[in-house]
């Protein structure tokens, strides 16, 4: 009997292995999409959370606390005020100004809030601009600046005082500065500047308006010391100033029995005597004036 040899079955395909890529793939914890997702979470929950923390006033009352236990702390180690040095001030009033600054020797540096103080002192009457400085450990410095009084506004059957920008200097007596022009009139303090600096070019003759009253919220009649009421123009008042200068030089009116002298008119002056009509006197002839 042949002996049959068996048949081998058919060899299977190998099947090729993956190459491996270099690196196991990763949790899904640890997924790069994964991680901005928690971060997001997180963040959502952080900020909620400290919504709601500071929405409840635990956050800035803690803080508030913080900060006045270190303040506590700093007064212990010499930052408190010592001294307080002030420089401007002429008319302000030392007690409302140290009422003002709300500050005491002894009391915590760091306890003093100059922006607070500021708005204080710059709300009283004399104070323009205040200018306050913290110096550690134990100084603070005040440097005010005061408006300036220009003349007194007769209004509304008072004296108040008006600074150089027209405005009133609100609850400031007028004693002490009587020397002061008087103006009068509803618009009188937004032309004060002007005028004023128009009879500046005359000092000697400026010294002698006793009062300026502003008429029909155009122009300036002046009362001088000799009772004489001087008409000043609407237009062209400082050429008409300097007239007066010139004839006052010339002629001395102002020595004379006069009652009126009115400039309005450029090419002639009329005058009042007392007792006496108006007279129209040309320039070129004030002899008989």
């Amino acid at each position: 009997m042949r002996r049959v040899a068996d048949k081998k079955a058919p060899a299977k395909k190998a099947t090729p292995r993956k190459k491996p890529t270099g690196r196991a793939p990763l949790p899904l914890w640890k997924r790069r999409s994964a991680k901005w997702a928690v971060a997001a979470s997180l963040v959502l929950s952080i900020g909620a959370g400290a919504y709601w923390v500071w929405a409840q006033g635990y956050v800035t009352e803690a803080i508030e606390q913080a900060k006045w236990r270190a303040i506590a702390l700093t007064s212990q180690t010499g930052f408190v005020v010592d001294d307080v040095f002030v420089t401007g001030r002429q008319r302000t009033n030392r007690d409302h100004l140290l009422k003002a600054l709300k500050l005491e020797r002894g009391s915590p540096i760091l306890a003093f809030d100059p922006r607070a103080a500021k708005q204080r002192i710059e709300s009283l009457p004399w104070v323009d601009e205040a200018i306050i400085e913290r110096r550690l450990p134990d100084r603070v410095f005040l440097r005010i600046e005061e408006r300036r009084p220009m003349a007194i506004w007769q209004h509304g059957g008072k004296m108040v005082l008006i600074d150089l920008d027209g405005e009133e200097i609100e609850g400031a007596g007028i004693a002490g500065l009587e020397h002061l022009p008087l103006v009068v009139g509803e618009d009188a303090p937004n032309h004060t500047a002007d005028l004023l600096i128009m009879l500046s070019e005359a000092p000697d003759l400026q010294k002698r308006v006793k009062a300026a009253v502003r008429i029909g919220n155009r122009r300036w009649n002046l009362v001088m010391d000799t009772g004489v009421d001087i008409r000043l123009p609407e237009d062209e008042t400082a050429a008409a100033w300097l007239r007066l200068v010139q004839y006052q030089k010339s002629h001395d009116l102002l020595a004379r029995d006069l009652t009126t002298i009115d400039l309005r008119l450029p090419d002639r002056l009329i005058v009042r005597r007392k007792g006496h009509p108006d007279r129209k006197i040309p320039v070129k002839d004030l002899r008989g004036a």
